[in-house]
């Protein structure tokens, strides 16, 4: 962190409006940090004022995609955190403009206003595999160390939470059908970490507690294959569905009629990361580049998960057992 104290230091947060950004935000507030969240759609972000004291956080217009906006979000900014992603490309919105292109776009801002960068990337990273997800996330972290080799870079693996889009998603889709698709017979392992635990993580770095130009891998304490996490959603709704391994050449095909949907459940893309466990791998630990290594104890997905998730239950909130 600068000389400044945490109530004169001044904290950009790009993508702070989303899934991640909201605990981030908050992760900063609780520390008493000045807040500016760069999105989009500033007049939809005003929620997050609340997370704050009066003028702490405030929301103004930027787009990765026009570095003026950028700059402007940057100026004056010690410290500088990234958290735009996509995870199906639609339109304008391609992987490498949003998280190769747009990434060296933040770094380089952030390296003219002098700030610090936290760029947060993903487990699976990759530029020799087959998903251009994975391509584009390894060429942001390359971009990013080119223009600011000092900058913390954050790979979280599956992230969970309220608002996340995986046991909700699937949880959802149980309550209507009667199996759910087992890609590659479902053996392809994740390390699902909390989005709270994420954050911390990310405010740690803002704080100055990580190492300067490493690639921290952040997951939780449970290690499951896909098969056994659509076994944990279905015992946390209390609803039974058969379980149907899907072959990935046969999902790659259907995925493909399903990628014109407005938000598609599956693309090809998201296929091919599929194939590959999305886990914290061996180097890292014995590196200390964990949330252990930062003194975080990670929550389970069994004591955040059922909080809700419950509302995917054919009861509701109430046990018909105890009834």
């Amino acid at each position: 962190m600068t000389a400044k104290s945490k109530l004169e230091t001044l904290v950009t947060v790009f993508g702070g409006s989303g899934f991640l950004g909201r605990h981030v935000v908050r992760a900063l507030a609780q520390r008493q940090y000045r807040i500016r969240v760069a999105v989009r759609r500033p007049e939809l972000a005003g929620f997050l004022r609340p997370m704050g004291r009066v003028g702490q956080i405030h929301a103004v217009q930027a787009n990765l995609r026009y570095p003026q906006s950028v700059a402007a979000a940057v100026r004056d900014a010690d410290i500088v955190i990234n958290l735009v992603g996509i995870l199906f490309e639609r339109g304008r919105q391609r992987f490498d403009a949003v998280q190769a292109e747009g990434a060296e776009a933040v770094a380089l801002a952030a390296k003219a206003a002098g700030a610090q960068l936290v760029h947060v990337s993903a487990i699976g990273a990759d530029e020799t595999a087959p998903s251009l997800y994975a391509q584009s996330k390894a060429e942001g972290e390359r971009r990013v160390l080119a223009a600011l080799p000092e900058a913390a870079i954050m790979r979280p693996s599956i992230v969970f939470g309220p608002e996340d889009d995986f046991f909700n998603r699937f949880a959802a889709l149980a309550r209507m059908a009667p199996a759910l698709p087992l890609p590659g017979g479902g053996q392809t392992r994740f390390a699902p970490v909390f989005v709270g635990d994420v954050a911390e993580a990310i405010a740690k770095a803002v704080d100055g507690d990580t190492k300067p130009g490493t690639i921290y891998e952040l997951g939780g304490p449970d290690v499951r294959t896909f098969k056994a996490l659509m076994e944990f959603t279905l015992a946390t709704i209390q609803r039974r569905r058969l379980l149907v391994p899907v072959p990935f050449a046969l999902l790659k095909l259907q995925a493909a009629l399903l990628q014109v949907l407005p938000k598609p459940p599956i693309t090809p893309d998201q296929v091919e990361l599929l194939k590959r466990d999305n886990i914290v791998s061996e180097d890292a630990r014995r590196d200390g580049r964990t949330l252990e290594a930062l003194g975080i104890v990670p929550e389970s997905m069994a004591a955040i998960v059922p909080s809700y998730l419950w509302r995917f239950r054919k009861s509701g909130q109430f046990d018909p057992h105890t009834a």
